[in-house]
């Protein structure tokens, strides 16, 4: 999957407090692999997560070789959606 780094950082960033915890716990990962995936650059207390950056528009095209973390960060984000309109 594509996707460019501002997208990304969106979903990062439309994520509650607390979301990055429950990632890594539901996943068993550590917090900053979840952190690194979706823009950190701390390899020494996480590890690197199928993704490769290409230089481009919009801080560039992430191609993500797994989408499981992104996908479980979509979920969490609907969640607080459905939450807030009922």
């Amino acid at each position: 999957m594509y996707i460019t780094f501002e997208e990304l950082r969106k979903i990062k960033h439309s994520l509650p407090t607390g979301s990055i915890k429950r990632m890594a716990q539901e996943l068993n990962m550590n917090e900053q692999t979840i952190r690194n995936y979706f823009g950190a650059n701390k390899y020494r207390d996480g590890d690197t997560v199928g993704r490769h950056l290409q230089p481009g528009p919009n801080g560039g095209i992430i191609h993500l070789e797994d989408t499981t973390i992104l996908d479980l960060a979509k979920k969490i984000i609907a969640e607080v959606a459905t939450e807030s309109t009922t």
